[in-house]
Parts: C-alpha cells; sequence; structure tokens
C-alpha cells in the first residue's frame, strides 16, 4: 500500500511539474488546495492509465520498440498523457493537455521528474 502511495505522489509531483514548466498543459482551481486536490486525482487516473493500458498499447507496438530502438516510448507516453486529459475533460477535472507535441514534451519531463521522485522517495511495502 506505501507503494501505492509513494508512486501516486511521485505522479502528482511530476505531473506538477509538467504544468509548472509548460504553458500548453493547464490546471485550473479556485485555491491552491484545490490545485492540489485535483493534481493529486489527475495523478491517480495518469497511474491507472499507465496500469491498464500502457501494456496493451506496447504489447501491440512491440516490433515498433524493437525498430526504433525504444524511442517509441516517447510517443507512447504522450498517448497515455493525452487519454489522461481526454478522461480528465469527461470528469469535468481541470487538466488539459493542448496538443501532440506538448504531450510528447510533458511526458519527456515527467518521466524523468517521477523517475528522480521514485529514487529519493521511500519503496517499501
Amino acid at each position: 500500500m506505501k507503494n501505492f502511495v509513494v508512486k501516486t505522489i511521485a505522479n502528482a509531483g511530476a505531473l506538477a511539474v509538467a504544468v509548472w514548466l509548460l504553458d500548453k498543459i493547464t490546471l485550473t482551481g479556485d485555491s491552491t488546495a484545490k490545485k492540489a486536490g485535483t493534481l493529486i486525482v489527475v495523478a491517480l487516473i495518469f497511474g491507472l492509465v499507465n496500469f491498464l493500458v500502457k501494456p496493451i498499447v506496447k504489447v501491440l507496438t512491440f516490433p515498433l520498440f524493437i525498430l526504433t530502438l525504444g524511442l517509441i516510448t516517447l510517443i507512447v507516453n504522450a498517448l497515455m498523457l493525452l487519454l489522461t486529459s481526454w478522461v480528465c475533460g469527461k470528469l469535468d477535472l481541470s487538466f488539459h493537455v493542448d496538443g501532440f507535441w506538448t504531450a510528447v514534451l510533458g511526458g519527456l519531463i515527467i518521466s524523468v521528474v517521477s523517475w528522480a521522485l521514485n529514487l529519493v522517495l521511500p519503496d517499501e511495502d
């Protein structure tokens, strides 16, 4: 259970950095507390999308992983971020990613920051 909470906090932190660095990834809210709550919910949705959809996409695009030596991972991460943005739009959450190339750059930022945060945060069950 601790591992799930740690990964969710790392995802929320990584999403916050992407929102802070990129103008086309938006998170709106009345107060900082509302933004933080929305960010936690978005991190849960992002984790759920990565848990359920990403393995299926990786299996279906396995030949492209081999052909591009893994660089297709950037595209898959961008698609997962766009899917998260779409789900958040359907749930009336104030998180939006505007455009594919923004999603590619946002996915790269989220991957690097999440990796760094998972190194720093405790990882025990």
